[in-house]
């Protein structure tokens, strides 16, 4: 597959590429598109900065923005290593959603530093998709960009993550007859996903989350650990736990790993409450394979690979958050939002589907990212962050128009 790969990347030379809108055929069509006619909606912007959305593409456009310092499982590989995988997310966006975007790679590892080169990009963009930046600075970099810009700023290692896992949850919790309230979870991996993961289920009605390092089960004041896995120690392990992944796992109900390959064994899965949930994220390998965590008594296993029967992928969450985002001009993008997606890729399963095992659809799902987009929109104009709020049947029409029909397409 790597040699596939190489082969495929040398002969596009990038997957991407620029396409006019309006064919440039003539001096009419040059003198409309450009000089002089184009003096003509720079006026109207001038007198309206809000016209840029009517007369100009900033409207279903999004930047892609990397430092090139926790590229996949690659770790710190730098900017130009990691704009492969901001073309990446770039074909994603317009493939699942239709979405425009730009990937930039910033040759900067400094968080002052980026936070003011994003800042200053954001006349050009109506979002910033901030990709595979290295924790804790992402959280202080994300923070400080959604303080200081108007348009929704979403770091996706951490959110869409989140996202996608508490869908899938859900849904095993149903498959186990387990609830939020009482399921034991342990997670381990306390970086940018981890902790963004660990959010939002608390933010659910998760009361029983521990979360683990390679040092052991976080807790307040635990020695070597950065601030933000300390605001983590002190949301979290109820029962002020200390020790060791393995005495995390006892009578545990669920397993989430963002860490690093063979980190859970059949032996530890044994250690758990019947029939537990698992879920191996750790790319290219995970803790442990589907194979061996059913083999050892889980119910129900997820993990990061495509070759897998519930794969966590950020594609399910990311292209139907902005479009619907996008669509109606939100501020921001709210908790509240975030839910509505993992609500919506949740319910995008039978309860047939639940029952045999699947927790996760399949990012080709027909009309997927349609379902998504819709949620997040309604949740903008509930919660007030839409700046322009559409009548429902209207929004329908909207998100249908601009989303590639391929995607319905089984």
């Amino acid at each position: 597959m790597s040699e596939e790969a190489l082969e495929l990347h040398r002969a596009l030379r990038g997957k991407l590429s620029i396409i006019p809108k309006q064919p440039l055929r003539s001096p009419g069509d040059l003198s409309l598109l450009y000089t002089p006619g184009v003096a003509a909606p720079c006026l109207a912007i001038a007198e309206n900065k809000d016209l840029v959305h009517i007369y100009t593409g900033k409207g279903n456009l999004v930047a892609v923005i990397s430092d090139g310092s926790a590229v996949l499982g690659l770790g710190n590989i730098g900017p130009e290593a990691g704009l492969p995988v901001m073309e990446g997310k770039s074909l994603l966006f317009k493939a699942f959603a239709g979405v425009d975007s730009v990937p930039l790679v910033l040759n900067t590892q400094d968080p002052e530093k980026i936070i003011a080169a994003v800042e200053a990009l954001g006349p050009s963009f109506g979002g910033i998709n901030l990709e595979d930046i290295s924790a804790p600075r992402c959280f202080e970099i994300e923070r400080a960009l959604k303080a200081k810009m108007d348009i929704p700023v979403f770091h996706d290692d951490q959110h869409g993550t989140a996202v996608v896992v508490l869908a899938g949850l859900l849904n095993a919790l149903k498959k186990t007859g387990r609830s939020p309230k009482t399921a034991k979870v342990v997670l381990i991996g306390a970086g940018a996903a981890g902790t963004a993961i660990s959010r939002i289920l608390l933010s659910n009605g998760f009361s029983h989350l521990t979360v683990c390092d390679k040092k052991g089960i976080l807790h307040p004041g635990m020695d070597g650990i950065s601030w933000a896995q300390e605001e983590l120690a002190q949301a979290t392990n109820p029962s002020g736990r200390k020790g060791s992944l393995a005495d995390a796992l006892l009578d545990a109900d669920v397993f989430i790993g963002v860490s690093g390959p063979g980190i859970l064994t059949p032996e530890l899965i044994q250690t758990m409450a019947k029939g537990p949930i698992v879920f191996a994220l750790a790319n290219p390998q995970p803790e442990i394979s589907e194979k061996a965590a059913l083999d050892a008594g889980a119910a129900v296993v997820a993990t990061g690979r495509s070759d897998a029967t519930n794969q966590v992928n950020n594609v399910l969450a990311f292209p139907g958050i902005f479009r619907g985002a996008l669509d109606v001009r939100a501020s921001d993008i709210s908790e509240g939002m975030k839910l509505a997606a993992a609500k919506a890729l949740a319910a995008a399963l039978t309860p047939e589907q639940i029952q045999e095992g699947k927790i996760i659809p399949s990012p080709f799902t027909p009309g997927l990212t349609f379902l998504v987009a819709m949620a997040v929109a309604k949740a903008a104009m509930d919660e007030n962050l839409a700046r322009e709020p559409i009548p429902l049947e209207n929004l329908e029409k909207l998100i249908l128009s601009r989303i590639p029909i391929r995607v319905f397409e089984k």
